[in-house]
């Protein structure tokens, strides 16, 4: 799946990969072969999602051979597959019910050497994506045959400056945003290179089994039926999640010639999205802040920077897409559950554990809507993301609703939220990244909230964008902010 080329791709020079292995578990524990048992949510995206690591030149490591940053890199990771066993995996299709299973058959995970004369700073800003991102990355060829693929690659890449990337393609069935945060700061760890293991980094043992958020086992059948929590007034009957997609594709067909927003649902595709990173500044979102709340003024209410920057990137989104008026939108963003059932998830739950949360509006609604009213309903949408919520969530899913097959629809926001996840603080060299950058992913459109380096106050919002409404959103996402 490609964006609209918005960078010249043949004016970089080439990255030639120079060597490719398969790393194994170092044989510190022996996990017999075994199948683990997926939940829905690992299923609705099995494909890899990449990162890519950029370190510039540094003194402590400019003497450093490639083979040996190499070296120490595969022994890390083998050490951290030790632990983090299914990431040597495959994947496994049951074909009694066709649905995909995690097999622990010690695989492997793929470690490539490659070099380029590019130099670092040619990049410019490294929070803008472009295409040459994607040559850092390796990517092994798939043909449909996930049993063949491998769940963990990754390519270490030295520039002709001195500086280095490290890119990473995890499955999104092995972990989600956090688990993967935890497993790519063992292997940091681990690697030890230019400086001591940290035996004392805050890591919790992984916990890999799926447990209560199975369905259709015995185990996972009795946590699924609980009885809803105490204090809730009446079973959930539906996730608003997946309700709310149901009506937007019913909405969508129901149109003039299946036209939904001004686009032609059945031809939506992501091949013309430009990805584009917005920094909102601290002081920018103080600013919004004052502006919407009327400083001091605003009493009692208060609102975090996500639930702020995601009901103003609705607002300006729908704008700037010019949906009419009476059609239904939607916001949906994702949620971790893993402290939202009962009992909890245990720490170091390492699948999938986030569901998104959804609200509804009309278009016109939406627009006539103050600031504070829209931060206000993603409160709800939040708070009612409780174990009776995973519940018929996790039970939808299991009747085939998939988000992960949706062409870009214009009534439809998506937000996720990486700020708690700050990745350019794992130091797999010396110190911490300069940038880390996502790469395009099944579902380009989703707009990341995720940490810059040098504002931790700060919020970068990468969202994937039709051309034609780039200047659009620009526009509307910046008023109140500058």
């Amino acid at each position: 799946m490609a964006t609209k080329k918005h960078d010249d791709h043949e004016n970089y020079p080439t990255v030639v990969v120079t060597k490719t292995v398969t790393v194994h578990p170092k044989p510190l524990l022996h996990h017999p072969q075994q199948i683990l048992h997926l939940s829905n949510l690992d299923r609705q995206c099995p494909m890899l999602m990449y990162v890519v690591f950029f370190y510039k030149p540094c003194f402590a490591y400019q003497n450093s051979a490639l083979g040996s940053i190499f070296n120490s890199l595969k022994s890390g990771l083998e050490e951290t597959l030790s632990i983090w066993y299914p990431a040597a995996g495959r994947l496994s299709l049951n074909q009694a019910d066709g649905k995909l299973n995690l097999w622990c058959n010690n695989g492997g995970a793929v470690l490539a050497e490659a070099v380029t004369t590019a130099k670092i700073i040619q990049l410019g800003d490294l929070s803008q994506y472009k295409e040459f991102f994607e040559r850092l990355a390796y990517k092994p060829v798939f043909h449909g045959n996930f049993s063949q693929m491998p769940l963990i690659v990754a390519q270490v890449t030295r520039f002709g400056c001195g500086g280095y990337s490290i890119s990473i393609g995890a499955s999104h069935s092995l972990f989600d945003g956090p688990a993967t945060y935890d497993f790519l700061r063992a292997w940091a760890s681990n690697s030890a290179i230019l400086k001591e293991k940290r035996s004392t980094l805050q890591i919790y043992k992984p916990v890999h089994e799926r447990g209560p958020l199975l369905v259709g086992t015995q185990h996972g059948q009795q946590q699924l039926t609980k009885l809803p929590e105490s204090g809730s007034s009446a079973p959930t009957r539906g996730a608003a999640a997946i309700d709310h997609l149901h009506q937007l594709i019913k909405q969508a067909l129901a149109g003039p010639d299946m036209k939904f927003g001004g686009s032609n649902f059945s031809n939506t595709g992501n091949s013309n999205l430009v990805l584009k990173t917005f920094h909102l500044s601290g002081a920018m979102i103080e600013s919004l802040k004052i502006k919407v709340f009327g400083g001091e003024s605003r009493g009692s209410f208060s609102c975090s920077s996500f639930e702020l920057i995601a009901a103003h990137l609705w607002k300006a989104r729908t704008k700037a897409l010019g949906v009419r008026k009476g059609a239904m939108v939607c916001l949906q963003f994702a949620v971790d559950v893993r402290n939202k059932m009962v009992p909890p998830l245990p720490k170091g739950f390492s699948g999938n554990a986030f569901v998104l949360a959804s609200i509804a509006l009309t278009a016109e609604q939406l627009e006539g809507s103050s600031h504070e009213a829209t931060i206000e309903k993603i409160k709800q949408a939040k708070n009612s993301i409780t174990n009776d919520y995973v519940i018929a969530y996790n039970k939808a899913l299991d009747g085939g609703a998939a988000q992960g097959s949706l062409p870009p629809i214009n009534e439809l926001t998506l937000v996720s939220d990486w700020t708690r996840m700050p990745f350019h603080t794992i130091d797999f060299l010396h110190g911490e990244a300069a940038y880390v950058s996502p790469l395009l992913s099944p579902i380009p459109q989703v707009a990341y909230f995720m940490q810059n380096p040098n504002d931790l106050r700060g919020i970068d919002v990468r969202i994937g964008l039709p051309p034609q409404f780039l200047n659009a959103f620009s526009h509307y996402f910046l008023t109140n902010l500058q």
